[in-house]
């Protein structure tokens, strides 16, 4: 990412228009750094449960499709898009308000990102691993509570993306919402429903998450790095592995709410820390898709 293409863009907004914006806009860091998320066989468990990791990767192997379709299936699925989507909404208002407040000054230096955008981005980091971490030691209530400071932190962060692309070309923001919700969905229906067990898929996913945080940790030191054409195949990658990984977390969740038997303040627990994967995934793809079509 460079921060003085975002500068330039905040600066230009408050003038009259008169040219087009010029130069590359860097991948977003909050999206490339997002998938440091606890992932794995059993990646909805805390560490400290063994004994229903045990559970939950045998349940991953073993159990068929079929053995899911319960009563509270569909409940249990409602509340975890229920939370995505009001996670969602808060990321928007959140960047509004950001937008339309001298918060937003308070984003920018002169050549380029503010101190304090520093410390909500790898704040609001280290609160989605720690969050993941203690899911299954804190309330539901609590663990909403988290998951929407999270997501307000987020919208936040990513008004800069969002600002540029308002300067450079507003419809790119329609265009890769749409676009990264049928995705989405179409990824989601699919894990759901395929008989295949994806869990092989967590290798690979994880390896092209590694690779992805690499090029985004080394585009704060050589923003170069994700110019041209090499920047449009990592967006493209990252649109691939967040998609997959959509499909991988919905079989995942669908699985260990098979393996908690009737415990409903676990599956409460379960809905919360599934929503934050799934929204974590949505964002993404809607970031790399929006920095892929800003791209000159």
């Amino acid at each position: 990412m460079n921060p003085a293409i975002y500068a330039n863009a905040y600066q230009r907004m408050s003038t009259p228009r008169t040219e087009n914006a010029t130069g590359e806009i860097g991948l977003t860091v909050i999206a490339i750094l997002n998938p440091l998320k606890l992932r794995g066989h059993c990646i909805i468990y805390s560490v400290n449960n063994k004994e229903k990791v045990m559970i939950a990767k045998k349940s991953l192997n073993q159990v068929s499709p079929a053995a899911t379709r319960n009563n509270g299936m569909g409940l249990y699925l409602k509340r975890v898009f229920a939370l995505m989507f009001a996670a969602i909404g808060v990321t928007a208002l959140a960047s509004f308000v950001t937008m339309v407040t001298p918060l937003i000054d308070m984003m920018f230096t002169e050549t380029g990102m503010s101190p304090l955008y520093y410390i909500l981005l790898f704040g609001g980091l280290g609160l989605s691993v720690w969050a993941q971490a203690r899911a299954f030691s804190m309330s539901p209530a609590a663990a909403a509570a988290i998951l929407f400071i999270y997501a307000a932190t987020l919208g936040i962060v990513m008004t800069p993306l969002l600002l540029f692309a308002l300067y450079n070309s507003p419809i790119t923001i329609i265009a890769a919402f749409v676009l990264a919700a049928v995705m989405f969905a179409c990824m989601a229906l699919f894990g759901y429903k395929t008989i295949k067990n994806l869990s092989f898929l967590g290798v690979f996913l994880t390896m092209g998450m590694i690779g992805l945080i690499l090029v985004g940790l080394a585009s704060f030191i050589w923003p170069a790095i994700i110019g041209g054409t090499f920047g449009t195949v990592v967006c493209l990658i990252g649109v691939l592995v967040f998609a997959l990984f959509t499909a991988y977390d919905m079989q995942n969740l669908k699985y260990a709410y098979n393996a908690m038997g009737g415990d409903e303040h676990q599956k409460n627990q379960l809905a919360v820390l599934g929503a934050l994967h799934l929204y974590i995934s949505f964002v993404a793809m809607f970031q790399y898709l929006l920095s892929l079509f800003n791209r000159d």
